[in-house]
């Protein structure tokens, strides 16, 4: 009995000693994806006030596909400072949470994919703002025109945001499955352990 309980003391301070001290960097890889996602709101955020502020104005001071080009952008801006801001309130609700390794790679992987299906979705609103502008050249349509500019300027940052932000998730979940990789389970007839590859 004295041997059993002695095997199971020494088993739980190897398991428990492994796990306390593992020097996984899991914690600051998930700092750093909720960091980019920061990053990425901030910009988007950015952005919008500042192109609702300049297409109100200029809205208001011209006319023809100008007026158009500029009012698209206020309108569809007021939409980007609305998912920044609430981008921002989920972040910081995210940023209270702990993860274990399966849900951190979950996460990521999640967010990988929400990005790319962002980039397909820019691809579609360049190629609207781009059918619009034809349509306004066309029919001399001045709305479609200055319609079809903005979609296609508001697309392009899009774009280029999403897939800079991809890449940087991309390095970033990469060296979070490095980190992954290193950790062994072990199960054995006493217990489970835990192995961390240096």
């Amino acid at each position: 009995m004295i041997r059993r309980n002695f095997v199971v003391v020494i088993t739980g301070m190897l398991i428990g000693g492994s796990l306390c001290a593992q020097p996984l960097n899991l914690d600051s890889l998930n700092k750093r994806r909720m960091e980019i996602n920061r990053q990425q709101l901030y910009v988007l955020g950015a952005w919008g006030v500042a192109s609702v502020l300049q297409g109100t104005i200029s809205a208001n001071n011209t006319t023809g596909s100008t007026h158009y080009f500029h009012q698209m952008n206020a309108y569809w801006n007021g939409v980007n400072v609305a998912i920044a801001g609430l981008g921002l309130l989920g972040l910081r609700f995210q940023m209270k949470q702990s993860f274990g390794p399966a849900q951190l790679m979950k996460e990521q992987r999640i967010q990988e994919k929400f990005l790319l299906l962002n980039t397909g979705l820019d691809a579609a609103y360049i190629m609207t703002g781009l059918y619009l502008r034809e349509r306004g050249w066309r029919f001399n349509d001045d709305r479609n025109k200055g319609f079809g500019n903005s979609l296609v300027l508001q697309g392009s940052f899009l774009l280029v945001l999403d897939l800079v932000h991809y890449f940087a998730h991309q390095k970033n979940g990469k060296a979070l499955q490095d980190q992954v990789n290193k950790l062994q389970w072990r199960a054995g007839l006493n217990g489970v352990g835990i192995n961390y590859r240096f």
